[in-house]
């Protein structure tokens, strides 16, 4: 009788090693927060990659240029509010999104790509691989970042 070869079928954990980092270039004039946010966290977490593994940071460095440019839909503009809290009493602090706009535009897109990622010591690590400024310029060219165009 004829054996088969399961050596075809094993499935095969990615090591940390193994994992080949790429810069992407993310344009974020005139996207939509939540649907740049989600494509932002799946190339963190390198879910967009064949060698994608739950358990290791597989993915790639994100620089976001133009986060001053982004828009959001509906209402949102003038109702939505971040949430803070200093841990002290009475220590709830709101923020509307029109002044964090006009602040620190970096923020709306780091908030949203962080309530993307696991809220564990990997969604740590993976946040850190990205990079947001407010205006076009941006201080990674020598890494080379490829655009990545978000449709």
């Amino acid at each position: 009788m004829a054996t088969k070869d399961t050596s075809v079928f094993r499935t095969r954990a990615t090591k940390q090693e193994e994992v080949v980092r790429k810069w992407h270039l993310v344009d974020a004039d005139g996207q939509t927060v939540g649907r740049l946010a989600t494509r932002v966290a799946t190339l963190l977490r390198g879910k967009h990659k064949p060698t994608f593994s739950y358990h290791t940071d597989t993915g790639d460095f994100v620089v976001v240029i133009n986060a001053s440019k982004i828009k959001m839909t509906g209402k949102r503009m003038t109702q939505k509010e971040y949430y803070h809290n200093t841990l002290y009493p009475g220590g709830a602090r709101f923020e509307k999104f029109q002044d964090v706009m006009a602040k620190h535009p970096e923020r709306i897109v780091t908030e949203a790509v962080k309530g993307m990622l696991p809220k564990n010591s990997l969604g740590k690590k993976t946040f850190k691989k990205l990079k947001v400024y407010a205006g076009s310029e941006h201080e990674h060219a020598a890494q080379n970042p490829q655009p990545f165009a978000i449709s």
